[in-house]
């Protein structure tokens, strides 16, 4: 009976986590043609806002290979995974930050409607990844900061959009500079919070690693 009992234990556990990689598979996949789409539209539309994004949509790329990496892994891998995804945010906030620095010692008006196409695109492809990731948001750090990564593109996808009708209304660049300082608040916060979330994991890891070896 406990041979069933534990074998049907495996299978679900075995199930999940086949859930979980196929999940991550398709947004990789998504983040990483909507990276090479926002990069060649932000090149196109002199747009630092859409630059933000492709690095968003890159940073954001390299996180869900990470996470499918360690599907299966120890919590203790998971927790140390989440903590150099908060990294990569933060490194995104960085890049958001030079960028904004450079236009503004080299300003231009950005082309609205590239920047409209392009952000209209990027936030049909951000929903479908939170959809995807959606029952995840409360499972372990890995995918809980995966979900984490996918609900901040769909507030730079909404913010993006704004500031190409902005930038249209105004015929001028100061929205779209606007919109990429709020992103680069938005990447810091965020970075703040899967640092807390796996620094916490950690020292609980490390605690009952403590316990355990007593």
């Amino acid at each position: 009976m406990s041979e069933c009992c534990g074998c049907g234990k495996v299978v679900d556990v075995a199930a999940l986590q086949a859930k979980q990689r196929r999940v991550l598979t398709w947004v990789l996949a998504i983040n990483l043609a909507t990276f090479a789409m926002m990069a060649f539209a932000a090149w196109r539309s002199h747009s630092s806002s859409l630059l933000s994004g492709s690095l968003d949509n890159l940073g954001d790329a390299l996180t869900y290979a990470i996470s499918l990496a360690v599907v299966g892994a120890s919590m203790r891998a998971k927790a140390k995974v989440a903590f150099f995804k908060g990294l990569l945010i933060l490194g995104a906030a960085v890049a958001v930050g030079v960028q904004i620095a450079w236009r503004l010692a080299n300003p231009a008006v950005p082309l609205f409607e590239g920047m409209g196409i392009a952000a209209a695109l990027n936030l049909a492809a951000n929903g479908a990844c939170l959809w995807l990731l959606m029952p995840y948001r409360s499972g372990d750090v890995n995918m809980a900061s995966a979900w984490e990564c996918s609900r901040n593109d769909i507030a730079e996808g909404c913010a993006v959009l704004l500031a190409a009708a902005l930038v249209g209304l105004f015929g001028a660049g100061w929205p779209d500079l606007l919109v990429a300082a709020a992103l680069l608040v938005m990447f810091l916060r965020s970075s703040a919070r899967v640092l807390r979330a796996a620094w916490r994991e950690l020292q609980a890891q490390r605690v009952a690693q403590t316990g355990s070896a007593r």
